[in-house]
C-alpha cells in the first residue's frame, strides 16, 4: 500500500463519521471529517508531512512557510515543516489566529512569518473555502505573498472552485469522493 492509500485508509478509520452534521460553512451534511483525529496522530503526522511536502513541490511552489487558521491547519503545517527539514530546503510553520490578540504584540499571525514571505495556506478540510480565504486575507494584509492552498481533504462542495475563481491555486491530498463519502458517491 502506498502512502496516499494509507492516508485515505487512516482518514476513514479515524476521521470520517456518518450522521447529520452542520459544517462550519453552515451547510448540512450526512458525513463529517474530523481531520484532527488523523492529523494529530503519530502515523498521520508522518504521512501528511511527506505527502504534503511532495504536493507542494509537485505544484512548483517554493514557500518559506506554511500555515493557516488555527487549529485545523496547525498539525498539518507542523508535519510539513518537520518533513522539510530532512530533505531541504526547510519550510517553517506559522498559525493564523481567528482574531488578533488584544494583548502582547497583538498579532494575527504567530510563529515563523515575516512581511514579504512566500507562503502556502493550509486547510485540513476544504468545504466552502471560507477558512482559507480568511487566512489568505490576514496573510496578505500582513505583507505575505500567498502561493496557493494545500488541503488534506477537499469535500468537493465548491471551496476549491471559489478559491480558484479568486486566482488561488488549490491542491488537495485526497477528496471526499476518493474516501467514498463525497457528493458523487454518497449524495454528500
Amino acid at each position: 500500500m502506498n502512502e496516499a492509500d494509507r492516508l485515505r485508509q487512516l482518514l476513514l478509520e479515524r476521521s470520517v463519521r456518518h450522521g447529520d452534521f452542520v459544517l462550519a460553512s453552515g451547510q448540512r451534511s450526512s458525513f463529517y471529517i474530523d481531520c484532527r483525529l488523523t492529523t494529530m496522530s503519530a502515523e498521520g503526522q508522518v504521512l501528511i508531512g511527506r505527502l504534503g511536502l511532495a504536493a507542494i513541490r509537485g505544484a512548483g511552489w517554493a514557500p518559506s512557510g506554511v500555515g493557516g487558521l488555527t487549529m485545523g491547519a496547525d498539525p498539518v503545517a507542523y508535519a510539513i515543516a518537520a518533513a522539510s527539514w530532512t530533505s531541504g530546503p526547510a519550510i517553517d510553520a506559522f498559525s493564523v489566529r481567528k482574531d488578533a490578540k488584544e494583548h502582547g504584540m497583538a498579532q494575527a499571525i504567530e510563529g515563523n512569518f515575516r512581511p514579504g514571505d512566500r507562503v502556502i495556506v493550509i486547510e485540513d478540510v476544504i468545504t466552502s473555502g471560507g477558512s482559507a480565504r480568511k487566512a489568505i486575507e490576514a496573510l496578505e494584509a500582513a505583507g505575505g505573498q500567498v502561493l496557493g492552498v494545500l488541503a488534506v481533504v477537499d469535500r468537493e462542495q465548491g471551496g476549491r472552485e471559489a478559491l480558484e475563481a479568486g486566482g488561488v491555486q488549490v491542491v488537495s491530498l485526497t477528496t471526499a469522493s476518493l474516501l467514498g463519502v463525497g457528493p458523487t458517491t454518497a449524495g454528500g
